[in-house]
């Protein structure tokens, strides 16, 4: 069955795609999902981008979006029905989420896979990484998410990584002195959009019934 939605490539429990997945569905655009494995890469997805990581967004027309920021933006950017990319606050969002992927995302890689990094310990690495924490529990004192008191861009753009992080050693994140972000990114953890954005798939092949996300 072939269909003239996004083709969606995807790995669940990826930080990136799960930006992307949650972009498209605050834009509420239905797409065909392809759940992947990072141990066995179809070669449908590796034609269209050759790098070989998740996200990757086929539109119909052929297009290929291969970063998940751009993937959210662009999908914001055909609908935006709740106002996710306020022009008020565009340039903050922006610079917050190249925080989060160029200074935070290195911090936090080497906190979840210490051992592989021993310049320095697992606490350094946590410590490196309460650096970008602390500067969103100061955002969340001034609103309910962190740059207005709606979502925005920025809330889904960096949640994720912050969920990994916290996923490290939940123990240690929920006992760090963080409540707003905490609460935070419990909101999100148990909001229904995120919680559908995690719904498991069997890995696609080729063959398989056409799977239209969101369900």
């Amino acid at each position: 069955m072939n269909t003239s939605l996004p083709r969606l490539y995807s790995f669940r429990r990826c930080p990136y795609a799960m930006r992307a997945r949650l972009g498209l569905m605050f834009a509420e655009l239905p797409l065909e999902l392809r759940e992947i494995t990072l141990k066995n890469k179809p070669d449908q997805m590796l034609a269209i981008s050759p790098k070989g990581t998740v996200p990757v967004l086929q539109l119909a027309d052929g297009t290929v979006i291969e970063e998940s920021a751009e993937i959210m933006m662009w999908a914001l950017e055909q609908n935006d029905p709740q106002g996710l990319l306020d022009e008020k606050i565009s340039s903050e969002a922006n610079a917050l989420i190249a925080q989060n992927d160029n200074e935070f995302k290195q911090w936090l890689d080497r906190y979840k896979y210490a051992d592989r990094h021993p310049e320095m310990t697992q606490i350094e690495y946590r410590q490196k990484g309460e650096i970008f924490l602390q500067y969103l529990e100061a955002l969340l004192t001034k609103n309910t998410y962190l740059l207005d008191n709606s979502v925005t861009v920025a809330d889904i753009g960096i949640m994720p990584f912050v969920r990994q992080f916290a996923h490290v050693d939940r123990d240690v994140f929920y006992s760090l002195p963080y409540p707003k972000l905490q609460m935070w990114l419990q909101h999100w953890l148990e909001n229904p959009l995120f919680v559908q954005a995690m719904t498991k798939f069997q890995p696609w092949q080729e063959g398989d019934e056409v799977v239209i996300f969101p369900c």
